[in-house]
């Protein structure tokens, strides 16, 4: 019988890295719907939906 592949197993996590910043939506949005994003030149629109969602557009 043979052994089935084994799928490579993740990196180990680093653990000297600093944890992600978090951001308060409130704080970011500060009462509209939608916030532009630049990032590397290109614009990019994250909005609230009317069920309180949030989308990234290009």
């Amino acid at each position: 019988m043979t052994e089935p592949p084994r799928s490579p197993e993740p990196p180990p996590a680093d653990k000297s890295a600093e944890p992600a910043p978090v951001v308060v939506a409130e704080n970011l949005f500060r009462g509209k719907r939608e916030v532009l994003i630049e990032h590397d030149g290109v614009r990019y629109r994250l909005r609230i939906t009317r069920r309180n969602k949030l989308i990234l557009q290009k």
